[in-house]
């Protein structure tokens, strides 16, 4: 079988791996299509994600959808030809951050496609791969392969929009319109927000906002007095970009909520708190997801939100070079995807 590996900072190549058999409580996948994150590029392009460093080849991709090639002994989730969204998410389930409901917060997870843990987790962008059956969603009806992968990444817009609090006839601005930040629109118009504004650097990423209901938008480079006046209850930054805190910080109003989504450069970072504890600003974290993803199938399944906007291409698995390219373009896409040929 064909597998995307990450050897080393700008070194990725198409290897052929031994198949993988799936063995009791587990599923044989094949690939339907993934979706390349912002922390596959950083692993391919800088060879690390954050504090997260390649030492080992790395089998990117943790947003995926599926079909099921077999199911080992004792499997009744799923069944041979099903479609399948794919949680990459492997919780302990016996650590304080589980049994308190807060998976993402495992203190042993195991995460695909991920260098956090040595050896490396590895993930989905292979033709065949094994997952216990847990980690399998059916889903059922006329939605494709391309949109069920929108699972993972919608689950983090979810669960960002929880950390946020109530939504209901809020303002909200969003500092970054790429794949999460637009599904953060997505996911706080869900919520019941009232208005969302939207802020990037470019202006195609700011169209797609527009295109999945932001109701206006905002150029950081150039609108920066607007968006620092204080008119926001609750903002979302998503870019990673330490000037993007900067201006969630003096964007909020007081008493007001900043998310921090995105994930700032590894580098220690100078930070000016006075201002949140003027304004009393709550300042909150949101890693990953927990609930959220299965709340992000069930949305995706019963098309209460269409993610098919921000699908700019697919390329086979074999040209996987070309497809990480492609993603890492920000003026020509959004969510580039890998698929079996």
């Amino acid at each position: 079988m064909l597998a995307c590996r990450i050897h080393a900072k700008d070194d990725l190549r198409v290897e052929t791996l031994a198949a993988p058999a799936p063995g009791p409580g587990e599923v044989l996948l094949r690939l339907g299509a993934g979706g390349i994150c912002g922390s596959d590029l950083h692993y391919y392009y800088e060879g690390r994600n954050g504090s997260f460093v390649v030492r080992e080849p790395l089998i990117p991709g943790h947003e995926a959808s599926a079909t099921v090639e077999a199911v080992g002994p004792g499997v009744t989730r799923v069944g041979k030809g099903d479609k399948v969204a794919v949680s990459p998410s492997h919780a302990c389930g016996r650590c304080e951050g589980c049994r308190e409901g807060r998976e993402q917060l495992c203190s042993a997870m195991r995460f695909l496609g991920s260098a956090s843990l040595f050896p490396h987790v590895q993930g989905m962008f292979r033709e065949l791969f094994v997952m216990g059956e847990r980690q399998c969603y059916p889903v059922a009806g006329d939605v494709s392969l391309g949109e069920i992968a929108f699972a993972e990444p919608l689950a983090v817009a979810l669960h960002a929009v929880n950390r946020g609090g109530a939504l209901l006839g809020k303002s909200v601005l969003v500092t970054g319109a790429g794949t999460i930040g637009c599904l953060t629109v997505i996911a706080a118009r869900l919520a019941g927000a009232r208005r969302i504004t939207v802020s990037d650097v470019l202006d195609r990423p700011l169209e797609q906002a527009v295109r999945v209901g932001a109701d206006a938008t905002l150029r950081a480079d150039r609108d920066g007095a607007r968006i620092a006046a204080p008119q926001f209850d609750v903002c979302y930054e998503v870019s990673g970009n330490f000037g993007a805190l900067k201006s969630c910080v003096a964007a909020v109003k007081r008493g007001g909520v900043v998310v921090q989504v995105g994930t700032l450069p590894h580098e220690p970072l100078p930070f000016v708190v006075n201002e949140i504890m003027a304004k009393e600003i709550d300042l909150r974290g949101a890693f990953r997801w927990g609930i959220e993803f299965d709340w992000a199938v069930d949305y995706l399944s019963a098309r209460r939100v269409d993610v098919r906007p921000l699908l700019s291409g697919q390329y086979a698995l074999s040209d996987a070079v070309a497809a990480f390219a492609a993603a890492a373009d920000k003026n020509r896409s959004t969510k580039v995807q890998v698929v079996c040929a």
